[in-house]
């Protein structure tokens, strides 16, 4: 993997370089905030039709995860209380997509997955 500029990452800590992308970890290795986004990515919705996508995620929990997101500028909340991503969000979305083809892959490493 190759950093914009061309040159191979640094993976150690120190390095400034690494700094956007151990944010991006911190923020998106939280429980539910993936999920989120991956429910997200077709298009708008409203709480209850999120919440009921996301299984066993509390309400409170699904709200503070909202709020999380919100303040990263990954999605936005409608006047009408819908939520969807912002352009930076759908590009997290479509990122997705190749984590989507691995997990099926080798979905037998992941013999109890699911909520």
């Amino acid at each position: 993997m190759r950093s914009a500029s061309g040159a191979k990452p640094s993976r150690g800590e120190a390095d400034p370089a690494n700094e956007p992308m151990l944010a991006a970890m911190e923020l998106l290795g939280q429980r539910w905030m993936l999920r989120i986004v991956w429910e997200l990515e077709p298009g708008t919705l409203g709480f209850l039709e999120l919440r009921r996508r996301m299984g066993q995620c509390s309400s409170s929990m699904l709200s503070v995860r909202l709020q999380h997101l919100q303040a990263a500028g990954l999605i936005v909340k409608n006047p009408d209380k819908s939520y969807e991503l912002t352009t930076a969000g759908r590009e997290l979305g479509a990122a997705l997509g190749p984590v989507w083809d691995w997990s099926r892959r080798w979905e037998a490493l992941f013999p109890e997955a699911g909520d």
